[in-house]
């Protein structure tokens, strides 16, 4: 018989040790696809995991002082079910500017969790608990708004995303391996 993890087997914390990165780009490569459009092809998902879900790159992000990825695992050594990707530097994108304003700003660059853990009927909610991190995350750095991108297609995580308190603020263009996608820029005072 399986059982669901009680909330305190949820370990959340932020990954230090580049030697995790290959494991978080492999959750990249499993998760990314499942939050396209159904129209994306598989060639242009897969190149976008080739060229920015790589080992090497979280293995950068791990290692910049101006971002976090954080983690999420089943108990002290389990395995990954989820990840946060926040950047703490100013937006340079015309659009993202135009809709973050001029507020001390922090991104959830990237947030995905493995299917089995999705949905408020889990009592260790890996989903909100990664927000949560975010949102703390951004606070100890000083910003007053945490802002993301979200496809305009996908209406399920815009409904997390508002449930976590993000209101639609503009959009921008976003490059999956030279398709075009249309995201909504939501942001959270914080």
């Amino acid at each position: 018989m399986l059982s669901m993890p009680d909330e305190t087997s949820l370990v959340i914390e932020i990954a230090t040790d580049p030697v995790l990165a290959a494991r978080v780009a492999f959750l990249a490569a499993v998760t990314f696809p499942l939050a396209c459009p159904a129209h994306s092809t598989r060639e242009d998902m897969a190149g976008h995991i080739a060229a920015a879900l790589t080992p090497q790159r979280f293995a950068d992000w791990i290692d910049d002082d101006s971002c976090e990825v954080i983690v999420a695992r089943e108990g002290e050594d389990g395995p990954l079910v989820g990840y946060a990707l926040v950047i703490h530097t100013p937006p340079t994108d015309h659009d993202v500017c135009a809709a973050v304003g001029d507020a001390l700003s922090s991104e959830v660059s990237k947030m995905y969790v493995l299917p089995g853990h999705h949905g408020t009927h889990r009592a260790d909610r890996p989903a909100h608990r990664l927000m949560d991190a975010a949102v703390r995350s951004a606070q100890a750095r000083g910003s007053q708004v945490l802002w993301l991108g979200v496809n305009q297609l996908n209406e399920r995580a815009q409904r997390y995303y508002r449930k976590m308190g993000f209101t639609q603020a503009g959009t921008r263009t976003f490059q999956m391996s030279g398709a075009v996608e249309n995201d909504y820029v939501m942001t959270r005072r914080i």
